[in-house]
């Protein structure tokens, strides 16, 4: 954890400006002490584009929230349970364009906090699942999976369940990545596996 917050205060990350209505923002919660990072898998939803989606907490910031981290925060607690008033920031990964399928550009942004101990997740009902993801496990070349998206596209992902699909695949995919390379830590490619 020391060397995370060393590496995550050294990172100058790439900020764009604010888009009203086209923002949203997550919430990449890491666990101490064992290094375990959050994840969701979002509910099925008719018209949802992340519907059933391996993702962080998080989603779109509301013209009442003052900024993208407080919409961060808000999403978190309202997603899962979990008040990240109380966790200790640790920094923000560069801003990334998401282009949801028949939707405008999307900007997300993503904070990274740290909670000590097991805290208490009670997911709403946009989560039908959360669970945490040792560090160790993200990078294990026997996690890289090939993702096929419906509707067409193969894209690099990470198994992060053992129960089923539960696959990291697209903008998460991508954050993840982010994360890691900040640890100087490389995310393993389906096509590194063999």
């Amino acid at each position: 954890m020391d060397d995370l917050r060393a590496a995550l205060a050294r990172h100058q990350p790439c900020i764009h400006d604010p888009r009203p209505g086209r923002q949203a923002a997550v919430a990449l919660v890491v666990r101490e002490p064992d290094v375990a990072l959050l994840f969701i898998e979002r509910a099925q939803r008719p018209g949802d584009p992340w519907s059933g989606h391996m993702a962080f907490p998080g989603g779109y910031v509301d013209p009442a929230d003052p900024d993208a981290r407080h919409a961060a925060a808000r999403e978190t607690r309202e997603e899962v349970g979990l008040d990240l008033h109380a966790a200790t920031p640790m920094g923000r990964l560069d801003d990334i364009e998401g282009s949801p399928v028949g939707r405008p550009a999307l900007l997300v942004s993503a904070f990274v906090y740290a909670v000590a101990g097991e805290p208490m997740l009670v997911p709403n009902h946009e989560v039908r699942a959360a669970l945490w993801v040792p560090l160790a496990a993200l990078v294990d070349p026997g996690r890289a999976v090939p993702y096929q998206r419906t509707g067409g596209g193969t894209f690099p992902g990470i198994r992060v369940g053992d129960a089923g699909p539960q696959v990291v695949w697209g903008l998460t995919h991508h954050f993840l990545r982010s994360f890691l390379g900040v640890l100087g830590l490389e995310l393993p490619r389906p096509d590194r596996t063999a």
